[in-house]
């Protein structure tokens, strides 16, 4: 599913970077997104996902929420410019509200950004 989203983040220097970005997946603890930015993001670094619009496809604690993500994985760039063409986000979820503690139909309680 593809959605437009914006992340934000801090580089190495303390600067707030942003960038528009594309899902191209969604779940409840996790996203991965389509950057064209010319700044790369490091694994690891902790960003904000929030989309630009909600959206019926996607779950429900993303619409309308400025999440707090870590990049987990940092795919390979789609050509020789250098820049990643995509991360994988991790949602920050509370842990009392990990998958082994919590029922299975509980929905996880996610970080938002105030």
């Amino acid at each position: 599913m593809s959605v437009p989203a914006r992340l934000t983040w801090k580089d190495a220097t303390g600067a707030v970077r942003f960038a528009s970005v594309t899902t191209r997946d969604m779940s409840d603890t996790g996203a991965f997104v389509e950057c064209a930015s010319q700044a790369p993001i490091p694994l690891f670094r902790l960003v904000h996902l929030q989309l630009e619009a909600p959206s019926p496809m996607a779950p429900a604690n993303l619409n309308g929420a400025r999440l707090l993500a870590a990049v987990w994985r940092v795919e390979s760039p789609a050509s020789r410019l250098g820049a990643p063409s995509g991360y994988a986000l991790r949602f920050l979820v509370e842990p009392a509200m990990m998958p082994a503690l919590a029922p299975a139909y509980a929905s996880p309680a996610m970080a938002v950004a105030s």
